[in-house]
């Protein structure tokens, strides 16, 4: 191996492994006692504690605030894609006027922080009864994530042959026909990289489900664990247990779609 791709895969190996370091901290600690955190914070467990992992599952409302992330996850997915799509091709191959305006301000919203939009959404929703709703909260996912949805959907219908446009509108099909049929059957990559990087997302997103979803019924997984913290702040191998659960499946769904993922950060490129 030559010297300067040994030196490249060395600096790779070593940024592969400072990114991995907090999810290894996070394994190590939630298979620890409680009693061997307090002196050994960084080193390897002497011995593998699964108790807290037991404590996790089956002693906490685990499963009823995943399902509760998992429902605003597939509704906020659901909802942002189906917009993302219809936006993305009017944008792409559709001619109207104030069509680059339009384009330029969804582009630009990617760049507006959630935290500012929070005090006129939960007032607005105080005054609708949206607090503390699915459907609610759903609409606030989906609206943060369209925009980085529009500009990947875009750039990628761009990159589509004319002649496929063309030669479907020759063969009598309208526009929706055409965005059914042709442009997201050959989509499927981006679409499948839309659907991971949103759901991670919303799985991971804290500070909008404690806001808008004040029901104990209603708490997801992160909000769920944060509270869980709180309670439980002087064992943080518990905390560190239910992290690690938590974790696994988006973990899972990545690693499932991670062809397609790659695949998707590059659509739009190159011609």
């Amino acid at each position: 191996m030559k010297p300067e791709r040994a030196l490249k895969h060395g600096i790779l190996l070593f940024a592969t492994f400072l990114a991995l370091v907090p999810s290894l901290f996070m394994i190590m600690t939630s298979l620890k006692s409680d009693e061997e955190y307090t002196y050994n914070k960084a080193g390897l467990p002497q011995a593998l504690v699964l108790d807290h992992f037991d404590n996790v599952l089956f002693h906490s409302p685990f499963f009823a605030w995943m399902g509760n992330s998992i429902i605003l996850v597939v509704g906020a997915v659901i909802l942002s894609t189906v917009v993302s799509c219809l936006g993305a091709y009017a944008i792409a191959r559709m001619k109207f006027n104030g069509r680059g305006l339009l384009f330029s301000v969804s582009t630009a919203l990617m760049a507006v922080p959630p935290v500012v939009m929070i005090v006129p959404l939960f007032v607005l929703y105080s005054q609708l009864g949206l607090i503390s709703t699915y459907q609610g909260t759903i609409i606030i996912y989906a609206g943060l994530i369209t925009p980085f949805s529009v500009y990947l959907l875009t750039t990628f219908f761009r990159t589509l042959p004319r002649e496929l446009f063309e030669a479907a509108r020759m063969d009598g099909a309208g526009d929706l026909l055409i965005l059914w049929r042709i442009v997201i059957p050959l989509s499927l990559p981006a679409l499948l990289t839309l659907v991971v990087v949103n759901a991670l997302y919303v799985w991971n997103d804290l500070i909008i489900a404690i806001i808008f979803l004040q029901d104990d019924s209603k708490r997801t997984l992160m909000a769920g664990i944060s509270v869980f913290q709180g309670r439980y702040d002087n064992q943080i191998p518990l905390t560190m247990a239910g992290m690690v659960i938590a974790s696994a499946p988006m973990i899972i769904l990545y690693i499932a779609f991670q062809k397609y993922f790659i695949q998707g950060l590059m659509a739009g490129s190159v011609k």
